[in-house]
């Protein structure tokens, strides 16, 4: 068993690729903040590609952790010269181990602050990006306003110097390049969020006009914020991926990363101080990221919501037992073309049949794993930006619905809470309590549920919506997840 860190890195075994770099040539050039399985499955891995081509030594990262739960990573990556193993899981078993060295350092902000901002504040550091999901950008899921009740917000307001958010911290970093005459950094999300930087733009901007307005019109008008579209299924790393590392492979990796084959970055060309050469390992350098993000929410995140309600009722419990169904694969690439595919804009160099067919061998990836638990969280965040203005657009010029609906339909009866076999259903869910007790009547009230205006405005009242949401709702009390899927692959028209 080869131990995974520098000293032994010439011990590993040779089906493992390795970094083909000197280590010790790195220097800073990024700091993120967030490091989860999809950063270093995605952007850490880039990065790795693009230096064992020789190129972006002056790039390493430099990895931050803010929550109390990052004390864990930061543990595991000091222990292994912060080396990790990527483990890519392809459909027929074969797995692809490689040893990613691009990050240099981790810092865990609670225990030391100053040490974060001041890796920031070193002009070395060029980009600060950012994985820190959807809740991590702190704005309120309805206005979408920056939430300046928020508790810590008000602490690193009231303690700029002594900050605990990643606002702050962000902040006064770049608050000690400007005094210094250092000029800013780039702020890059890599959050899988619609509008990521536009979104990461309006909420550090917020803040930083808190704290003072001047500092706040320097940031808006000096720190550029690139929108991006990133794509990889990155499931979470189970302990029998850890001894299946180890067993087959004799690496010892307290937190290697899986994932599948597929990746995709698609990236706002929008610097300030320099990047990486990130066009010589595949990112799409573009000028704008909108069509692909579109594309990826209404094909990719709105297929993962029509095959997890209704596959978890049918008793099935992963993506990829639900796509080796041909009723499920219809289902979901009938949605793809005549519903959700007819309100992109053109996509450049992107084959869209070609697209559908690969996210289905995607989502049928035995090796993945991905749960449907997993897929059916968060509903409520979910649908309503990835499902329901696919549904208002293809009204608007009177297209197809009737899936898309259904779609609706299975995640209210998903939310009465047990499935069809009578066992009960974990429900995970920002708004759990209101959503059950609303579907707990659909029997008796079967409107109720899509009147609630908080997610889906005035939709009940269009009566090409109603009408269809409440058959389908009707014949999945009635007859069930897949005799309702047989009699939509009947159904002809517009509804």
């Amino acid at each position: 068993m080869t131990v995974l860190d520098n000293q032994h890195l010439v011990e590993i075994n040779a089906a493992v690729a390795s970094p083909r770099y000197p280590r010790q040539a790195l220097t800073p050039g990024i700091v993120h903040i967030g490091v989860g399985g999809f950063h270093r499955a995605h952007q850490a891995m880039y990065l790795d590609d693009l230096m064992n081509r020789g190129e972006a030594l002056d790039w390493g990262i430099v990895g931050v952790g803010v929550m109390p739960g990052d004390r864990r990573m930061q543990q595991v990556l000091a222990a292994q010269d912060h080396l990790y193993t990527l483990m890519v899981k392809h459909p027929d078993g074969h797995l692809e181990p490689r040893v990613i060295g691009s990050m240099m350092d981790y810092l865990f902000a609670p225990d030391d602050p100053e040490a974060v901002i001041e890796r920031m504040a070193d002009p070395a550091i060029r980009i600060v990006s950012l994985t820190v999901t959807e809740g991590g950008y702190n704005f309120h899921p309805v206005t979408g306003a920056f939430d300046l009740d928020n508790p810590d917000v008000r602490h690193d307001l009231a303690n700029p110097s002594a900050p605990t958010t990643s606002f702050g911290l962000v902040t006064e970093a770049l608050a000690r390049r400007r005094a210094r005459g250092h000029g800013p950094f780039t702020l890059m999300s890599c959050d899988n969020i619609q509008g990521n930087g536009e979104v990461a733009r309006r909420m550090f901007t917020a803040y930083a006009r808190a704290r003072d307005p001047e500092l706040g019109a320097w940031v808006a008008s000096e720190v550029p914020f690139p929108n991006a579209m990133v794509d990889r299924i990155t499931p979470v790393t189970t302990p029998e991926d850890i001894d299946e590392l180890a067993a087959r492979f004799g690496v010892e990796d307290a937190w290697p990363v899986v994932c599948e084959p597929f990746t995709q970055w698609v990236l706002e060309d929008r610097f300030v101080a320099g990047r990486p050469p990130f066009e010589s390992v595949g990112v799409q350098l573009v000028e704008d990221v909108e069509p692909y993000e579109l594309m990826k929410l209404r094909l990719l995140n709105a297929s993962h919501q029509a095959l997890c309600y209704f596959g978890y009722l049918a008793g099935y419990r992963y993506a990829h037992e639900v796509c080796r169904d041909p009723l499920f694969v219809d289902f979901l690439l009938a949605y793809m073309r005549h519903e959700g595919s007819p309100t992109l804009p053109p996509v450049p160099g992107v084959d869209l049949e070609q697209y559908r067919t690969t996210l289905i061998e995607r989502f049928a990836n035995p090796q993945i794993k991905d749960t449907l638990a997993r897929l059916c969280a968060e509903s409520s965040d979910r649908i309503p930006k990835w499902l329901l203005p696919v549904i208002r657009e293809q009204l608007a010029r009177g297209g197809e619905i009737h899936r898309a609906v259904a779609v609706v339909a299975s995640w209210a009866r998903y939310a009465e809470g047990v499935d069809e076999q009578g066992a009960p259903i974990a429900v995970v869910d920002r708004l759990k309590g209101e959503l059950m007790r609303i579907a707990a009547g659909n029997r008796e009230h079967p409107a109720a549920f899509i009147e609630n205006r908080e997610l889906f405005g005035d939709l009940a009242e269009e009566p090409r919506f109603r009408e269809a949401y409440l058959a389908t709702l009707a014949l999945l009390h009635e007859r069930g997840a897949r005799a309702t899927l047989e009699s939509l692959a009947q159904s002809k028209g517009t509804t």
